[in-house]
């Protein structure tokens, strides 16, 4: 049975992609056949979303039995304007049909699936329908709320494990030392250690998470 994670995150431009490359990359040293899917990117210009087509190409790297999948089956619905999904579709309605279709795909030729929201969790797809909505849509495992170390990210990160909780989705923070750590020590850790938030720092924890989530069929 393949493992299913959600991969979200406090807004836009948070590491959710380079995250979910690192992610894959250590469950294929532990053992695992994994891959990723997109099923909505925006801002595709020729018909090349950019954060599909690295993920493919990390994919295929990794997993042998993913070699014939295709851009359209990882990121099976894809709209140029820059924009969250409701916008950029324009009159359009985007198809879950399709989207369940090539995500029945991609799990039969994994053992671990990363599925990538689009910048965060209450970005909107249709009407009264958000990202936040996909993890019960795609019954995942559990969901991955990735925040950044920067100066400011306490109140979003907090909003966004609000809005999981209210919604009852079980989570796990990872904060993304993609910036100046010294800064992220002395600016926001002290907040999550008197809180008493439980999170892994990546790419410190990579190894730690993905055991968490191999673990989690076993419970």
């Amino acid at each position: 049975m393949t493992i299913k994670i959600f991969v979200t995150a406090t807004n836009t431009n948070i590491g959710k992609t380079h995250t979910t490359i690192a992610l894959m990359k250590e469950a294929a040293k532990q053992g695992l056949r994994p891959a990723a899917f997109k099923p909505i990117e925006t801002g595709v210009l020729n018909g090349k979303p950019d954060d599909g087509t690295i993920l493919l190409k990390t994919i295929q790297e990794l997993n042998p039995l993913a070699n014939e999948l295709t851009i359209n089956d990882v990121v099976p619905i894809q709209f140029e304007l820059p924009a969250a999904p409701y916008v950029a579709k324009g009159n359009k309605t985007i198809s879950f049909d399709l989207i369940k279709e090539k995500l029945k795909k991609i799990e039969k030729v994994c053992d671990i699936l990363f599925i990538e929201g689009a910048g965060g969790l209450l970005v909107p797809i249709e009407d009264n329908l958000f990202m936040i909505d996909l993890p019960a849509i795609f019954k995942v495992d559990r969901t991955l709320l990735i925040s950044p170390s920067r100066l400011g990210s306490i109140n979003d990160t907090l909003l966004s494990m609000e809005a999981l909780t209210r919604r009852k989705i079980d989570f796990d923070l990872a904060i993304n030392l993609y910036e100046d750590y010294e800064s992220f020590e002395e600016v926001t850790l002290p907040y999550y250690k008197k809180a008493g938030e439980s999170f892994y720092l990546l790419p410190r924890d990579l190894s730690k998470l993905i055991s968490t989530f191999s673990n989690l069929h076993l419970q």
